[in-house]
């Protein structure tokens, strides 16, 4: 079996905008904060895994700028292993994204950049990190046959695979039966099976919709209700964790999926490493940004024993 946890996604610049509300079609607004940070999905399951204490190998492509300078400095910060493309001629992607400045929710719009340009091969190139990991994460913000190739080469390797449907766009139906976890969030998961989650016993019913297209667990995020982990053989509801005062919910998925994942490689049972990706979210929620959000494993562990003592 391999080590740690190898992740295929994007990175991108994030420049976030804090407000009382987003503006109208041709309104402008004046808001109260303004950052740029490192973000897309992939980087920052990735950071989450190396903080969480896991081996983290981070599959993309980036350009030869100033933005890809940011990523390459906070995987070193964090302690990602970079297994990248730079280009000459494709800039490294951006997000917008906006953050109410009362309750932390946020709208974002990403743009790839040069990660929108991975192939599947390009993951054939890199496939020795994701046979030599325990665990492999994708999500959908670069292409879509690339994350069913990095999936295809996991299962083959017989590496647990991970996938975020995020954001919630079509993909190959043969995605379903190539995860052993399939990770949407309420909003992902309700496009996915085409009703709402408005109940614990409609997530429950989504994860069935989401077994029976052959994925072998639906880890579901609920936001305020927490987390549901469904299989075949047990379904359990793990509540939200409140590790203070909530500023920013940009990243929190990634987050979970992160500190999963990371627990997931070091032997945790599936329960125990939902538990373990819930305390990661909720932490990275008191927190500004999206990967420098991202707690320490120690950071981690002190909330769960509080929570279990």
């Amino acid at each position: 079996m391999g080590e740690g946890v190898a992740i295929l996604g994007i990175f991108v610049a994030d420049t976030a905008y804090l407000a009382a509300r987003m503006p109208a079609i041709g309104e402008t607004v004046i808001g109260s904060g303004f950052s740029v940070g490192p973000g897309g999905k992939g980087s920052n399951q990735a950071v989450a895994v190396a903080r969480a204490g896991a081996r983290s190998r981070f599959i993309t492509k980036i350009g030869r700028d100033t933005f890809g300078d940011i990523g390459l400095k906070t995987w070193k910060n964090a302690g990602v292993e970079p297994v990248i493309q730079q280009m000459e001629d494709e800039a490294t992607g951006a997000a917008f994204i906006f953050v109410n400045d009362r309750t932390g929710d946020n709208a974002i719009i990403v743009c790839p950049g040069a990660a929108g340009t991975i192939t599947a091969a390009d993951v054939e190139a890199s496939r020795g990190a994701i046979e030599g990991s325990a665990v492999f994460v994708t999500q959908l913000e670069q292409p879509a046959e690339a994350a069913l190739r990095g999936l295809q080469i996991a299962r083959k390797a017989g590496v647990t695979t991970v996938f975020n449907p995020a954001p919630a766009i079509d993909f190959a139906k043969e995605v379903f039966e190539l995860s052993d976890y399939i990770a949407p969030n309420e909003t992902e998961a309700a496009m996915l099976v085409g009703f709402d989650l408005t109940t614990l016993d409609d997530a429950r019913r989504a994860g069935d919709v989401l077994l029976d297209r052959g994925a072998g667990t639906a880890l579901i995020t609920l936001g305020e209700r927490g987390a549901l982990c469904h299989s075949r053989e047990l379904s359990v509801h793990v509540p939200v964790m409140n590790a203070g005062q909530v500023v920013d919910t940009t990243g929190a998925g990634d987050a979970f999926v992160g500190g999963f994942s990371a627990a997931l490689a070091r032997g945790l049972k599936p329960v125990d490493a939902v538990r373990f990706g819930a305390a990661t979210a909720a932490i990275a929620v008191t927190r500004r940004g999206t990967a420098p959000a991202m707690p320490s494993k120690a950071e981690i562990e002190a909330l769960l024993a509080e929570r279990k003592g």
